[in-house]
């Protein structure tokens, strides 16, 4: 995952935290529900992230392996 997703994905989380907190203090039904929406988001930009660093994995491990052969 480079560093700039990572960063991406962690803002937009603790934006979330804070919507969702804001509209739990206020009362505001739907900001609060935005904000649950937007850790939802930055929780997909993780696993997709993680999904890529596992296939590049791989893909290094397979590469190692016929080199070595």
């Amino acid at each position: 995952m480079s560093n700039k997703d990572k960063l991406k994905a962690t803002a937009k989380n603790i934006e979330g935290k804070t919507k969702e907190a804001l509209g739990e203090i206020t009362g505001d039904s739907a900001l609060k529900a935005e904000g649950k929406a937007k850790q939802v988001e930055a929780s997909a930009m993780h696993m997709k992230e993680n999904v890529k660093d596992k296939a590049k994995g791989v893909l290094d491990a397979i590469k190692n392996k016929i080199d070595k052969d």
